[in-house]
């Protein structure tokens, strides 16, 4: 890989250095940019719909993106691609020009190609992948796998990605087998279980450095709570759940993580079993009925959810919550991302617990 990415810096433009382009939910890219550069793992070169550009460190581990729902290289930057279809031959001839920076693959069970764009063209996704992925294929011979059909691709073919932004067109390189957002220990899931690094995402700004205790009191499969702990290992979480499989979920998927011990309880989150005021930091993904009903004391309403955030945080503490139908009342908001999630655009608030008057 370290050959085609000194070949591919050599041949194409712009990348008098090779780059590599983080894919993001969108509304967290400018959290992603964050993570890159407080870990050390490159410089950021500029935010597009959904990705980050950035230079790699030497050596960065660009796999431990935790915020990130993929990472790739980029082989070609290609300019001038319009809304018209002549942008099909234009992508084509870029993917042409690889050819002498492309390597042989013997192991690759062929390629894929997934392209997505931003606003109106008049192509498809589909007519992009087949235009670039023929080309892609042709100097090694691979089989090009095409997604029109419907069928998935081989597990072990080359992931190739096409995005377009106003006329500006990237073609890249997944570097890992599978997608960063797949984690590997997701071996148990539920409805609404929260996408893993929007959990990551609602970790980072949680401020985790002098924390001790961290509560998700709708913890579903235990996605924010095993962020949370990769990204503070010393942490004590803990998660309750009214549905006993969501704990079971949870469980079983700290467990694949490899986590320190966690306290999971079956318990509604309207009537916490936690102490006044114990809690540094909470983090919740409430249900908010297009997936997961709410139930027990939530069933009504969120009021009681809310209340108990109040109740258990300690006065310094910090809950980031991912609501969906406004800020709620009795908090002082921080900060605030919109993202898009399942067609919804909730937003990721950082809350402290309004003073008291009087």
């Amino acid at each position: 890989m370290q050959t085609f990415l000194r070949a591919a810096g050599a041949r194409m433009r712009p990348a008098a250095h090779a780059f590599a382009v983080a894919r993001a939910v969108r509304g967290i890219e400018p959290l992603v940019a964050t993570e890159i550069q407080r870990s050390r793992l490159g410089r950021v070169r500029g935010l597009r719909h959904r990705e980050v550009w950035f230079e790699p460190s030497p050596e960065a581990d660009l796999l431990g993106l935790r915020t990130a729902d993929d990472v790739l290289v980029a082989a070609a930057v290609v300019d001038g691609v319009g809304h018209d279809r002549s942008a099909l031959s234009r992508l084509a001839g870029a993917a042409r020009d690889l050819h002498p920076v492309l390597p042989a693959w013997p192991d690759a069970g062929g390629l894929e190609v997934s392209a997505s764009f931003v606003g109106r063209r008049n192509y498809t996704r589909y007519e992009i992948e087949d235009a670039v992925g023929a080309e892609l294929a042709r100097p090694s011979g691979l089989a090009y796998h095409s997604r029109r059909d419907g069928r998935r691709p081989p597990p072990d073919a080359l992931s190739w990605r096409v995005t377009i932004e106003g006329d500006q067109a990237v073609i890249a390189l997944r570097l890992a087998d599978r997608p960063l957002h797949r984690r590997p220990y997701k071996t148990a899931s539920v409805r609404g279980t929260l996408h893993p690094p929007v959990a990551a995402a609602m970790a980072r700004l949680a401020r985790l450095g002098d924390a001790r205790t961290v509560l998700d009191p709708c913890c579903g499969a235990g996605t924010t709570l095993i962020e949370a702990h990769a990204l503070a290992p010393r942490l004590r979480p803990a998660g309750f759940d009214h549905d006993p499989a969501a704990i079971a979920a949870a469980a079983a998927n700290a467990r694949a993580a490899g986590a320190s011990p966690f306290l999971w309880g079956v318990g509604d989150a309207g009537r916490l079993p936690v102490a006044d005021g114990c809690v540094d930091r909470v983090l919740v993904n409430p249900p908010w009925g297009r997936q997961v009903p709410p139930r027990g004391a939530l069933a009504r309403g969120p009021g009681p959810l809310w209340r108990e955030v109040r109740r258990v945080l300690a006065d310094d503490g910090l809950a980031v919550a991912l609501v969906h139908d406004g800020i709620p009342s009795g908090f002082v908001v921080e900060e605030t991302h919109q993202v898009s999630l399942s067609g919804r655009h909730p937003e990721i608030a950082v809350l402290r617990k309004a003073r008291s008057r009087g």
